[in-house]
């Protein structure tokens, strides 16, 4: 895990994948949300923002399923910063839910790509969230999901030429 900016609080998990690609190529990638859905198994598609890297700032909506369970969110972009890091506060019903957080760093000729998932979620929202989703361990669930998602990111980054 890398270390965290000063008073931040760190994150619940951070997955990590190193990906034989260029750190400004990847960021693009990861701050860009239509990618992040083609690459996870539990997010399906996203709408509401512009193509491309996000700016601070940019809602999205994000549409989810697993197994039989479908709900959608509402995202806001809270940091974009090319070539380091991509963040989004995710929302339910106005109620908080989670941040992810994607960090980037040089690592020799590769590019390491931190996936870090922050619970945001109170008492009501993690049992709305464990019925709606049919997720009741979410960390756990989490932990698989990201690792599918990083696996698939650096497929898809590493089969393009550079």
């Amino acid at each position: 895990m890398s270390e965290m900016h000063s008073g931040a609080t760190p994150p619940d998990l951070t997955v990590s994948i190193r990906v034989r690609h260029p750190i400004g190529d990847v960021w693009a990638a990861v701050a860009d949300p239509r990618r992040i859905a083609s690459w996870s198994p539990e997010a399906r598609s996203t709408s509401g923002a512009s193509s491309g890297p996000l700016p601070v700032g940019s809602i999205f909506h994000g549409s989810n399923q697993h197994g039989l369970f479908r709900w959608s969110t509402k995202c806001v972009v809270v940091e974009s910063s090319p070539g380091a890091a991509f963040a989004f506060d995710v929302t339910f019903l106005g109620l908080a839910v989670a941040r992810w957080r994607y960090e980037l760093s040089v690592d020799g000729d590769r590019t390491l790509v931190e996936e870090q998932w922050s619970d945001s979620r109170g008492l009501a929202m993690r049992a709305i969230g464990a019925v709606g989703t049919g997720v009741p361990d979410r960390r756990t669930h989490n932990e698989r999901t990201m690792r599918e998602t990083l696996d698939a990111m650096r497929a898809d980054l590493e089969s393009k030429e550079t």
